[in-house]
Formats: C-alpha cells, structure tokens, sequence
C-alpha cells in the first residue's frame, strides 16, 4: 500500500519536468526578442540570414541581426531534404523580385534530395522553411502588377523567358 504513494510522487516529477520542457522551434514572441526593429531606412526590413545550415532551428538561432540592403524587398529559403524529408542545409537571404520568380519544389536525381525554394515579402517572414509544394511558394502583401494594368517589368521578362524556355524544349524534343 505504501508504494502507491510514492508511484504517485514520481509520476508527479516527472509531468512537471515535461511541462518545463522548451520546443526547438522560435515562437513569434520569441522572433520579437531576438530581432528588436529599429528601421535605418523607409521600409527597411529583416530576414533570417544563413549559408547551408545543418536545420531551419540552427539558420534561425544563429541569423545575423542586420537589415536587408535597400534594393531588396523579400526573403529568400531554399530547404534541401534527403528522401524521408530530413533537413539537410538551410540557406536565407535577402532577396530581390527577380531572385523570387522560380519558386516550388524539385527533385534532385543524382543524389536523391528534394530542394523547395519561398520567398515572402515582410519583416522575419521566412521563419519556416518550405517541405512541400504547398509550402514553397511566393507570398507578397503587396501587388506585382502595376497600375497601368500591365505587367511588372520583372514579371513579364520572366514570362519570356519560360516562354521561350518552353519553346525551346519542346523544339528540342521533337528534334530528339
């Protein structure tokens, strides 16, 4: 009967040290601490900033608090994953339109790895990485076409560019 007592006791220890247990992950709370914002320019903003880190955790944790140059106005991810989804490299940056125009998932053959790449428009926006299609995409808060109704100049260089890239392909592949 005496044992129940203490059975109890220990269970108790032991629910409380996972209460005080810490996620890997930053909360925004957390973001808000970390990267206090005091813009040097109008519109200045920051991203999260890292070269081939191990995991999204490791990018975040050691990002260098600085603000993105002024021709920029996005931040970058590109999440490299071996075949079960594991991270493996991490790179962030700040970004231009044009450094945003691919975006989405691809599968690299000869090492079996998948990249997905995102860019979004705001301050420390790129806290997640993407890991799928539905993640890698372009989120701006502002429009990408202009008031003339037309397209930016960016937007309607890269449609040639896929445009004839298509063309191209498709030209290449009757002739094989």
């Amino acid at each position: 009967m005496k044992a129940w007592p203490t059975a109890a006791g220990i269970l108790l220890l032991i629910c409380e040290q996972l209460r005080t247990v810490q996620p890997r992950d930053f909360s925004m709370k957390d973001i808000i601490l970390l990267h206090p914002s005091t813009t040097p320019h109008p519109g200045g903003f920051k991203c999260f900033t890292c070269e081939d880190a191990a995991d999204n955790y490791q990018c975040n944790r050691w990002a260098p608090d600085v603000f993105c140059p002024k021709g920029t106005k996005y931040c970058y991810t590109l999440h490299m994953m071996d075949d079960r989804g594991g991270s493996v490299s991490v790179t962030k940056r700040c970004a231009t339109l044009e450094n945003c125009q691919l975006t989405g998932c691809v599968n690299v053959t000869h090492n079996s790895y998948q990249m997905c790449t995102s860019c979004c428009e705001g301050n420390i926006c790129n806290i997640m990485v993407p890991r799928n299609d539905s993640s890698a995409v372009f989120s701006s808060t502002s429009p990408l076409v202009s008031s003339g109704g037309g397209l930016h100049p960016a937007g309607l260089l890269y449609s040639i560019i896929v445009g004839w890239s298509c063309l191209h392909w498709t030209c290449w592949n009757r002739t094989s």
